[in-house]
């Protein structure tokens, strides 16, 4: 979510709270924007989410904030929107986890109001330097909301995120079962900055259904043909990837090592803001690499996406 607040949100609040770091506001698009020379380092990129922080930590402002990432993806053409968010580092101020969660729902169902086109579910990222046990009490807290205890937009899934090196999946089992237990979608940040190993743990110790990027997977056959046989998807991040080094420039995206293997994957932005992009621009940067028949390629890895989202009856939602 912080990655993706759309640049005018982000200026207009930093300005009315008096916390703009320059009075430029190209130059403070600089500043959240990932920019041509900062490519391949992930600590460039992740420079890039410092301030968001200074704004999110306020109830109407992440109401707000929401918001307007709802209606960017609306204009975008997203119809089936899964948001991460990891509400901890959002109650610097005071706000509880549950408020900080509440904040984001609140800002989804304004949107839905005008828009019941457009479905959302919010999926709560525990981070993994703050810890398993912390994790734990997200973990609950997510349930909370759960959507299906609702009647309106909820919480659909659980996430572990953060730097992955020192910090291996299996680490946060017991928070993992405690959201399965409570009905949330499985899904799990590995392979990015770390080996398959991260995949494996993510499947076989935390229930995964879902793996975030996953790139080191290409790396492990064994590991491509249990991805392969359990329908396990990828939810892969184009431009994200090249922009952290988490795929070097040289190379094809694993994406394309997916789909040869019969590997489900969704396109996904990642951050929107920071990466530069929007789906449209993803869906057409891999359609671009699939050759003549891409678009219609682009158009099935969605409709199978679909049948994979944790938001319920998402499925029968795509054409």
């Amino acid at each position: 979510m912080d990655g993706s607040i759309p640049f005018a949100t982000t200026w207009q609040m930093l300005v009315r709270h008096g916390l703009n770091p320059v009075e430029d506001a190209d130059e403070m698009r600089r500043r959240l924007e990932i920019q041509p020379g900062e490519e391949g380092s992930l600590l460039a990129y992740l420079d890039k989410f410092h301030y968001p922080l200074w704004i999110t930590q306020f109830y109407e402002n992440l109401q707000a904030i929401s918001e307007a990432i709802v209606r960017a993806a609306l204009e975008a053409g997203v119809r089936i929107l899964e948001l991460r968010y990891s509400p901890l580092i959002h109650t610097y101020a005071g706000l509880t986890v549950r408020q900080a969660i509440r904040a984001v729902l609140s800002g989804f169902n304004r949107v839905r109001r005008d828009h019941p086109e457009i479905h959302c579910g919010l999926i709560v990222i525990a981070m993994r330097q703050h810890g398993p046990h912390i994790a734990k009490i997200l973990a609950r807290q997510a349930i909370a909301e759960a959507q299906h205890l609702h009647e309106r937009t909820g919480v659909i899934g659980f996430d572990i995120a953060g730097p992955e090196r020192g910090n291996p999946p299996r680490l946060f089992r017991d928070a993992f079962e405690i959201a399965q237990a409570g009905g949330l979608g499985i899904t799990a940040h590995a392979g990015e900055d770390a080996g398959p190993e991260y995949i494996w743990e993510a499947i076989d110790e935390l229930g995964a259904t879902r793996i975030g990027h996953g790139c080191s997977a290409v790396r492990d056959k064994a590991l491509l043909a249990r991805l392969e046989r359990d329908g396990l998807l990828v939810e892969c991040c184009p431009t994200s990837n090249y922009q952290t080094g988490a795929v070097s420039a040289e190379q094809p995206h694993p994406l394309l090592t997916f789909l040869e293997r019969g590997i489900p994957v969704a396109i996904c932005t990642d951050n929107t803001t920071v990466s530069g992009t929007d789906l449209a621009r993803e869906s057409s940067l891999v359609a671009s690499w699939l050759g003549a028949e891409g678009e219609r390629r682009v158009l099935q890895i969605h409709r199978e996406a679909a049948r994979h989202s944790f938001l319920a009856g998402a499925g029968e939602l795509f054409p």
